[in-house]
Formats: C-alpha cells, structure tokens, sequence
C-alpha cells in the first residue's frame, strides 16, 4: 500500500441560515398569508364597528320597528280581504257554472227541435214528390234521394294508400292541379262515382251519406266534403245495381280503369264487392224544384 496519508473530506462551516424548505417558497407563502390582506382588513373593521347589522340608533331602531309593522299590518289586512272575498268569488263560480248548464240544455234542446223540423220537412217533401209525381212518383222520389232504398248491388270501399307521402312522374292526376300522392283527392271521388252513375247505378251513397243529382263533392284542405260535410277514409261506397253484371260494367269502364291506375301507379287501396241487398238510407236534404211549360203562342208550348 502506498504510504501517503488521506485527507479527510472538507466540510463547510457556514452557518445554516437558510430554511429546509426554502425550494417550495410559494407553497409556504400560501400557508403562512391564508388570509388576503383585503379579507384581513374587512374583518378587523367588523371587529371595530361591532358583529351585529342591526341599527345602533333609537332613529334607526324606530324606523326599522315601523317597516316591520307596516310589512305585518299589510300580509294581516290581505288574508282578512282573502277570507271576506272567498265566499263571494264561490258563488260567483257556481252561479257562472249554473248558467252554463242552463245554456247547454237550451242549446241541446234547440238543436234537438231543428232535427225535429228538419225531419218533418224532409216528410213533406217526399210526400210532396209521391202525390205530384203522378205514375212516375215513386220512381221520382226514388231518384230525388227522397226515400230509402234497398236491392241488389256493389261495395266499393276506396282508402288512401299505407305511405300517402308525395311522389313524382306521368300520373293520370298531373293536369288537375294535385300533387302525385296516394291520397285520395275529390276529384277522384266524384270520377269513380260518375262512373259508377254511367254503369247504371240507380242510388249511391259514401259513408252513409246519400248522393242526389244535386250533391257537389268538393275539397277542402285534404279533406273530402260530399254537400259540405267531411268525409274521412276510408270512403265506402255502397250503389244499387244489377250486381254482378254492374260490377263489370263498372270495371270495364273509363273511371273503373282510372281507379285500377291510381292503385298502381300511387298505391291507392280498394276492394269492389257484389252485395245481394245493400240499403242506403234517405238524403238528409232536398230541394224540391217544378217547372211547368211557358206558353209562347196560341196553342202552343216551349
């Protein structure tokens, strides 16, 4: 081993004077200042003026004693006029609610005298046409819609298609101002029953409803009127015929072939059925018109 000494380490000898943890200097400044010197200044002036925020003067006392009184006077004097006026507004309410009642029954009873009247009149008229008609006047009241009828004839049963949305193309509807969609539109209502008319229908109806030489099948919105009066689909169709031999009538027809596109070409739903007696029942509303011949000359007539 060589005989050269060692040298012990060096040490420093200076003075500790800085802190173990003087490398995390903002987190001890947060420990040690907490409390913001604004929060600090706040607090200590609170401790001067005193805790409590009630006012210290007999004025202040005063004034605070007569706000509360006049808040309590005001909630006591609004339950008294409460308590007072509930009696008057419930008999008010049930007065209201009697004259309501009162008006419904009158209306009620209005409106059950018009059919009343409304069925007398249709009574007159029918008899009307069966006296003035001579030999032809059952056949008259017959096609006038004046009285019930029953026999042999179809069902024809017209609903709009499962996807009524809008479509596009050549569809037999292009020129009448609709949109090519498998809604059923008036139009094709009054063509399926004028065709029906031309196959030798001798009565028809559409969802009960009897049709005359006079009825006018409109729109109005989506919805179908037949003599001003909503239909909803589906439309049944009931017409009086010679049964099968109408229903092929009907088929092989310009409109029955019209009907056969729209359920092609727009997915329209309809089934056509021969029925052994249907019953359609009688118009609600007639219109009795006469005519007589004008005399123009003598001995003769126009």
């Amino acid at each position: 081993m060589c005989g050269m000494s060692q040298q012990p380490p060096v040490r420093s000898t200076a003075p500790r004077s800085a802190r173990p943890d003087a490398s995390m200097s903002l987190l001890t400044n947060v420990m040690d200042h907490s409390l913001d010197d604004g929060y600090a200044e706040a607090a200590a002036r609170r401790g001067v003026e005193g805790r409590s925020g009630l006012p210290r003067t007999v004025r202040a006392k005063l004034g605070l004693a007569a706000g509360l009184v006049l808040a309590a006077l005001v909630v006591t004097v609004g339950a008294v006029q409460a308590r007072v006026d509930a009696p008057a507004l419930a008999k008010e309410r049930e007065e209201l609610i009697d004259r309501v009642e009162t008006e419904t029954a009158a209306a009620d009873a209005l409106a059950e005298r018009v059919d009343q009247l409304r069925e007398t009149v249709q009574e007159m008229q029918r008899k009307a046409l069966e006296r003035h008609g001579g030999d032809q006047g059952e056949r008259t009241a017959l096609l006038a819609g004046a009285t019930p009828v029953k026999g042999p004839g179809i069902k024809l049963v017209i609903d709009d298609a499962e996807d009524a949305g809008g479509g596009d193309g050549d569809g037999p509807r292009q020129s009448t101002g609709f949109s090519d969609t498998g809604r059923v539109r008036d139009r094709d209502m009054q063509r399926v029953i004028n065709g029906l008319w031309a196959a030798g229908a001798e009565a028809v109806s559409v969802n009960g409803q009897r049709l005359t030489a006079l009825s006018a099948i409109r729109a109005a919105g989506d919805a179908i009127l037949v003599d001003n009066k909503p239909l909803a689909p589906p439309y049944t169709i009931l017409a009086v015929g010679n049964g099968r031999e109408f229903r092929e009538d009907f088929d092989d027809s310009e409109d029955g072939q019209y009907l056969e596109v729209l359920h092609e070409n727009y997915g329209v739903r309809y089934t056509v059925a021969v029925q052994d007696e249907v019953r359609l029942p009688a118009a609600q509303s007639l219109i009795i018109r006469t005519a007589e011949p004008v005399k123009t000359g003598k001995g003769s007539t126009s």
